[in-house]
């Protein structure tokens, strides 16, 4: 997939793409490196992929696949889903099934592509790259809003990050969530999360970068979202309990 910079945008530009769920995904990144024809074998292998997908991730969180012969290379395609650790089975599965379409309207002829929502993510591509931490697919997020003091805010909210890496890659899921008390009235609260093809060290490797790439900033919340891993932090809570 086509690498990408790390872009920034303001908390109200991600509220306006979240607040349409069902039409607009808060991001997506198609590959360049090769398309596909209609009615394609390769078309027909992403389809059953994807469907596979849609059916499977619900139950657990996560799925992850591939469609066709392994001597033919060129029309195999690997893919997986991910759905937010806090999110319910049915929450899961209209994410998912949402993703599912809507990345096939975004790249309708491209081997590989990514698209993400609040809730879920689906990615795919036409070489193996399960296992591997993406470093090429990644966005940010930041709320436009300063804080009072950010060198304490900073370092608190990079303290809860990194306990929750370490939580994430411990867990079964990948998966971590928390808060942390800021001062006799402020709390953070942040979360992290893999997906589930990468080993554990990959998991907090990936996380620990990411924490790095948002935090110092000095804004009241933010979140680095990837192809194999995210963070976020807010000064309000954001998880299902």
């Amino acid at each position: 997939m086509a690498s990408s910079n790390l872009i920034l945008f303001s908390i109200t530009f991600a509220f306006l793409m979240q607040t349409s769920f069902g039409i607009d995904p808060l991001f997506h990144f198609c590959s360049n490196s090769s398309n596909f024809i209609a009615k394609s074998t390769y078309e027909s292998n992403l389809k059953t992929l994807v469907n596979s997908l849609i059916n499977k991730t619900p139950s657990t969180g996560f799925g992850i696949g591939s469609v066709g012969p392994a001597k033919y290379q060129n029309q195999k395609v690997y893919g997986l889903t991910l759905c937010r650790g806090d999110v319910s089975n049915l929450e899961c599965k209209t994410c998912v099934s949402q993703a599912s379409k809507e990345v096939l309207n975004l790249c309708p002829y491209n081997k590989g592509a990514i698209v993400w929502y609040d809730n879920c993510m689906i990615k795919y591509l036409n070489t193996n790259f399960f296992g591997k931490i993406d470093n090429a697919n990644k966005f940010s997020l930041l709320n436009v809003e300063n804080v009072v003091n950010p060198t304490k805010f900073n370092n608190m909210s990079k303290d809860l990050l990194s306990l929750l890496a370490y939580e994430a890659s411990m867990d079964h899921k990948f998966y971590a969530s928390g808060e942390l008390k800021i001062g006799e009235s402020h709390r953070v609260y942040g979360l992290s999360q893999c997906t589930r093809d990468l080993s554990s060290v990959d998991c907090k490797k990936c996380l620990d970068d990411a924490i790095s790439e948002l935090i110092p900033n000095g804004k009241k919340g933010g979140r680095v979202v990837g192809g194999s891993c995210n963070i976020r932090y807010e000064i309000y809570p954001f998880v299902e309990e």
